[in-house]
């Protein structure tokens, strides 16, 4: 009896130490599935190629008071930006995407010579994000999960697999649309009042800290969500699926001529 009980409390401590090498293995897969956000989003890099031009549109403006020579200022820095990172070899994705916008702005602005309307494509882009995240939520396709899925690996197996992760995913896109909403709802009555000064500094304020807090609050749900699956690539078996017999394959007997 004795020894039936030793036994049995070996099994069970075994047990024990296989399911919290599983949950620390698990909790290291949802870590470094939460690192990824910061990556996804450009990372300080991005976030620094998005925010400056607007900066140096704002400070040449007070310093020229002329639309055409803030808005080539803002345009160059940006066309610096791309410049700097096709010579790194680094992914120009985010300043491509700054100079983009910051062309439209700077084309918008001289065209009707108010100054304002540099921020404008900005934004409407901010409005429209919004949106876009409320509306990839309500249809149970939410945008973070999206931008994320090809970063983590697992593409988007959450959908159907991982309810949990969708579930975060889910919970995040509704943080990022609370979060990223407050700067539309401060700079829009800005903008309508023409103060160009005000509206450029909040501007360039708003810039980095709500990206950061929606960054942030992302992490820290995703951090608390189950791992994710592996997306599984053609070539690879499935769970379960027996592995061809090599031995077989080389010509004996199971492959006739």
């Amino acid at each position: 009896m004795s020894k039936q009980s030793g036994g049995d409390s070996a099994a069970q401590l075994g047990l024990v130490e296989i399911d919290a090498e599983e949950a620390a293995r698990q909790a290291q897969a949802s870590r470094e599935a939460a690192d990824t956000v910061m990556k996804a989003f450009g990372g300080v890099r991005g976030m620094i190629d998005m925010t400056l031009p607007g900066l140096v549109f704002i400070v040449t403006y007070n310093i020229t008071h002329k639309v055409p020579a803030a808005a080539w200022a803002a345009l160059a820095l940006s066309a610096l930006f791309v410049v700097a990172r096709l010579l790194k070899r680094e992914t120009v994705q985010h300043a491509f995407s700054g100079v983009f916008g910051v062309a439209i702005g700077a084309w918008i602005s001289m065209k009707t010579g108010k100054a304002e309307n540099f921020y404008l494509p900005g934004l409407l882009w901010n409005v429209g994000y919004c949106i876009g995240l409320a509306v990839s939520a309500l249809v149970r396709w939410p945008l973070i999960g999206i931008m994320l899925g090809p970063v983590t690996g697992e593409m988007f197996t959450w959908r159907k697999e991982n309810p949990g992760r969708l579930a975060a995913y889910t919970k995040a896109t509704w943080a990022w649309v609370v979060i990223m909403g407050i700067k539309p709802l401060i700079l829009f009555p800005l903008y309508f009042t023409h103060n160009v000064n005000l509206l450029g500094w909040l501007k360039v304020a708003l810039g980095i800290p709500p990206l950061l807090l929606a960054m942030y609050v992302t992490w820290q749900i995703l951090l608390k969500a189950p791992p994710p699956i592996k997306a599984q690539l053609d070539e690879e078996p499935e769970p379960g699926q027996e592995q061809p017999d090599h031995e077989h394959s080389a010509g004996g007997p199971a492959r006739g001529n």
